[in-house]
């Protein structure tokens, strides 16, 4: 989660920046021998491997700080997110796939860096590498569950993570439906939001929104690290020397990073990826074969979805894109993210104008975009409806919003008693059925979405 923050150095260097400057940055990274005396790794893809780890470090954080965003009482030095991003050859594509903290792990046989005790195999979740291991445990550990070969090696702690927003002027993410999470302290209204570094962090580290924890967790990270690209290419950072090397600093000043990630692939990196934008990303989390599968002094893990994760990561190794729409090079998806399934929300549709066969076309468009339409368009008894009007009852008020989405400009009319049948009288203000997308935050086997999928629209 607050790896995050790490891949915007990568997007940042983009800007073009002298070899003074990032040499002077570089020199300010802490640096870990992650790959020492490692064998038998995985044969090279193509592109570039990074994982990024997220610790709980939080050594400079105030108190006051620790007390308002619930960061409870010593770090435990552990991590709570892993992820891959893979940079295609060509700089043109990030990859990010998300890899579970409860994911079942088998670690392979290591000493322990303290004690000098040698371990022979054994499972565990895949957040214990890092407890047992340190990195160089924790990439043995992912290399061996993803045959993918890892190119570098980045860390990142709370402390830059809340630097980082802070320094960007917050960065703007949005949601349908209200969250709240009485460990972390998030309260969010549905609407769009711009977070600062604290309300960030609890946005990013929140697991009890709902009853799905760690995947939506990992879902509202994946989607503030495409607002965070967003707002790195779209701010002026890039273009303006002080404020990238301002930025890279609050970044920098909490990393740990392997020992070959220096100067000279930050310039590289920075100058193939000038162009980069949240639609040169893409997301997603590895497939899930078993929720809660039970392993003997351990607990629940999750269980991998060994032939769908092993095509998935094959993928990355030969620097493919994961998405439909990269590989068939299509137009970016318009779809509005809804929180309630549109096959769940009956609708019946009444023409408030004189357009003769509108309530027809707009039935028909609705049930195209999913929703449980009464294929039974009626005529309203007033035809001089301005706007178009969604009368619902207020305990189906989710679906409302959902319904809502899918016909920009609309009104929503509560009518107590009304039951789960939405009502839709279309003015003369309609213009379009707009498409919707449903994700089941509890659905094992994620989709992947590109980053100006996810970010907030302009009209949001």
């Amino acid at each position: 989660m607050r790896a995050v923050t790490t891949l915007s150095v990568v997007v940042l260097a983009s800007a073009g920046i002298g070899h003074a400057v990032v040499t002077s940055l570089d020199a300010g990274i802490a640096r870990v021998d992650a790959f020492k005396d490692m064998k038998n790794r995985p044969r090279a893809g193509h592109g570039m491997n990074v994982l990024l780890v997220g610790t709980d470090g939080r050594d400079k954080i105030s108190e006051q700080e620790r007390r308002a965003y619930r960061l409870g009482g010593a770090p435990c030095h552990c991590t709570d997110t892993m992820m891959i991003v893979h940079i295609s050859e060509n700089r043109e594509r990030a990859s990010v796939v998300s890899l579970p903290r409860d994911s079942y792990a088998q670690l392979p046989a290591h000493v322990d860096p303290k004690s000098g005790q040698r371990h022979g195999p054994h499972p565990v979740k895949l957040n214990a590498a890092y407890a047992e291991g340190g990195p160089q445990l924790t990439i043995r550990t992912v290399e061996s569950m993803t045959h993918l070969k890892i190119d570098h090696y980045l860390e990142v702690d709370f402390t830059s993570f809340m630097k980082t927003v802070d320094v960007l002027g917050g960065v703007r993410i949005c949601t349908t439906k209200p969250l709240k999470d009485s460990y972390t302290g998030l309260d969010l209204a549905p609407g769009t939001h711009t977070l600062m570094g604290g309300q960030a962090l609890q946005y990013v580290r929140a697991r009890h929104t709902d009853g799905t924890s760690d995947l939506s967790r990992m879902k509202r990270q994946q989607r503030f690290l495409a607002a965070l690209i967003e707002k790195a290419t779209s701010s002026g950072v890039l273009l303006n020397p002080i404020r990238f090397r301002d930025v890279a600093r609050a970044v920098l000043g909490s990393v740990r990073a392997d020992e070959g990630f220096g100067t000279d692939e930050l310039l590289d990196l920075g100058r193939a990826m000038r162009n980069f934008s949240p639609s040169s990303s893409e997301f997603t989390t590895v497939p899930i074969g078993q929720m809660n599968y039970p392993v003997k002094g351990i607990g629940s893990t999750l269980k991998w979805d060994q032939p769908k994760a092993e095509r998935l990561f094959r993928a990355l190794r030969d620097d493919k894109p994961l998405s439909v729409e990269h590989r068939r090079r299509g137009p970016a998806s318009t779809a509005a993210e809804v929180e309630v399934d549109p096959r769940q929300i009956r609708v019946q549709v009444e023409n408030g104008t004189g357009t003769a066969g509108l309530a027809r076309q707009i039935d028909t468009a609705l049930g195209a975009a999913g929703f449980a339409v009464t294929h039974q368009p009626m005529t309203a008894a007033a035809h001089d409806v301005k706007r178009t009007v969604i009368s619902y009852d207020p305990r189906w008020d989710r679906s409302a919003r959902s319904l809502a989405a899918a016909l920009p400009g609309s009104e929503l009319h509560p009518v107590p008693g009304r039951g789960p049948l939405m009502k839709v009288t279309v003015g003369v203000d309609f213009t379009k059925v707009r498409k919707v997308r449903f994700e089941d935050p509890a659905q094992p086997e994620p989709s992947v979405v590109r980053g100006n999928e996810v970010v907030c629209s302009g009209s949001t």
